[in-house]
């Protein structure tokens, strides 16, 4: 890992960071607690009220979704669902959920986040679909929210990311809710692996090819009877026209990196005002050393493009 010139401010956190190996998913199950012990503990402002809900899915499953509500605000707030990351394999809204409470304090957003199915169990399209349906329980349920629902935003990372890709396009085609802004953070989109840095990032830090591969693998297990291969892989979709604005950003050492780039620049090919970011001396996940300048001005960027979108 030491061959990549990778920020002198994040260098030393590399031989702290677990090795993911997807080759035994029961296993690596068992120890994203190391993960977990790398994020500092969630640190709650006052004004966000944090609830449980269940949301009734497509197929008859049960959807636990985390809400989290800016109190005593004034008028409509915007809306935010929040996809967490995981290679499609691993996860859950609390993995993430230092993200949906900075969403709602510095947004004054309502952010819901699913506890969608996870792959191989549930393979592609069940995720996707439990996102979405909580994307549609959203949109049904402004009113009692005090949601405006033309300020409705989706966004995630990694995976999340490429999830948050699909439910724009699934929105568009089903001529579902209204989506104003799509965050797609260093976003897994594409299962063909064939791009530069998908060949070139074989061992680099908490994510490369082989994980790819075996996410990609684990997730597509099943055979799609109703959906098209470009919901599971956006960067498959032939047409990008017609969807929300995006922010797309990628790090330099992460084999996601390309994909995330060239997705950018086709939403910008078919019309749809993009923001991208490359962010030069990082890898996948290297936001988890927070301390460190680039993922503060990381954060800072997601965060200043999702106020700018909702308000």
């Amino acid at each position: 890992m030491t061959k990549y010139a990778i920020d002198p401010e994040l260098t030393p956190w590399l031989a702290m960071l677990p090795e993911i190996d997807l080759s035994d998913l029961s296993l690596i199950r068992e120890r994203t607690g190391e993960v977990q012990n790398l994020i500092p503990p969630v640190v709650v402002p006052d004004g966000i009220e944090i609830r449980e809900v269940t949301i009734p899915g497509h197929d008859g499953y049960d959807i636990r979704t985390k809400v989290y509500t800016p109190t005593g605000l004034d008028g409509l707030r915007p809306g935010f669902l929040s996809i967490h990351g995981g290679g499609f394999v691993l996860g859950d809204p609390e993995l993430t959920e230092q993200f949906s409470v900075d969403i709602a304090a510095a947004a004054g957003a309502v952010v819901v986040s699913p506890d969608y199915r996870l792959a191989p169990e549930h393979p592609f399209p069940a995720g996707l679909e439990d996102c979405y349906a909580t994307l549609e329980w959203l949109a049904a349920n402004t009113t009692e929210l005090g949601v405006d629902p033309d300020r409705i935003a989706v966004g995630g990372a990694s995976a999340g990311g490429g999830l948050t890709a699909a439910v724009v396009l699934l929105a568009r085609d089903r001529k579902g809710p209204a989506i104003c802004f799509q965050l797609l953070e260093v976003p897994e989109l594409d299962d063909r692996l064939e791009t530069p840095s998908m060949r070139a990032f074989v061992d680099t830090p908490l994510w490369n090819r082989p994980s790819a591969e075996y996410s990609w693998k684990y997730y597509l297990s099943g055979t799609p009877e109703t959906l098209g291969l470009q919901y599971a892989a956006p960067s498959r979709a032939e047409d990008l026209s017609g969807l929300p604005p995006a922010f797309v950003s990628v790090c330099e050492f992460d084999p996601l990196r390309d994909e995330g780039i060239i997705y950018a620049q086709r939403l910008l090919e078919a019309g749809v005002s993009t923001e991208l970011h490359h962010y030069r001396g990082t890898f996948h996940g290297s936001g988890l050393v927070a301390g460190a300048e680039v993922s503060k001005r990381m954060a800072s960027d997601v965060m200043d493009a999702i106020r700018r979108a909702l308000n």
